[in-house]
């Protein structure tokens, strides 16, 4: 079958995936992006995280042409120009990746929460605040083997923290410092600078 879609921001086409084909096997065979993972092809990992229309789903768990003339964001998307995005730059960082194999997935689910940590208003205009809990029940569906999840955490901390610096910096005047909120003041690679 064909399949066309919009692919990592492009649209992109791929004249012959097979019928029956996963998402997760189009993006690796037909579209050649190697960075979602295949481990469980059961939607129990998490490797193969993508965003479909702009939600995380197992795309071992989706069918190729349900992707069809929809937008699909994979790990290879997230970085702009070439240039890693912070959740990305927190993983490496933090030394959040050890074998490999699950990060492409942990750093899409990552990034969905970052993502939705720092556009909910908690009150007062402010980002809901993000804990050790709300990362670890977030990033449940997504399984490591090697680090213990401690660094990963870390780099959720750290990433959270260096967007919300960044939008600080960009909504206060330019005349005055950045305000530390304590926002993720809680953990030591969230405390914001």
């Amino acid at each position: 079958m064909r399949l066309t879609m919009t692919l990592n921001g492009r649209p992109r086409t791929a004249p012959d995936v097979p019928a029956g084909a996963s998402l997760l096997n189009a993006l690796r065979e037909q579209f050649a992006l190697p960075g979602t993972k295949n481990a469980c092809e059961e939607g129990e990992c998490g490797s193969c995280t993508v965003y479909l229309d702009g939600e995380p789903v197992c795309s071992c768990l989706v069918a190729a042409g349900q992707a069809e003339g929809r937008r699909v964001r994979t790990v290879e998307g997230l970085a702009e120009n070439g240039v890693p995005d912070a959740v990305q730059r927190a993983f490496v960082e933090c030394g959040a990746v050890q074998c490999g194999f699950c990060t492409p997935g942990l750093v899409v689910a990552a990034h969905d929460l970052v993502r939705r940590a720092l556009a909910a208003p908690a009150g007062g205009g402010a980002p809901t605040a993000l804990d050790e809990a709300a990362i670890r029940e977030a990033l449940a569906g997504n399984l490591c083997r090697c680090t213990g999840y401690e660094k990963i955490i870390d780099a959720v901390f750290s990433a959270a923290a260096e967007l919300r610096d960044a939008e600080l910096r960009d909504t206060e005047p330019r005349d005055t410092e950045p305000r530390d909120t304590g926002q993720y003041r809680d953990h030591p690679q969230g405390a914001v600078r």
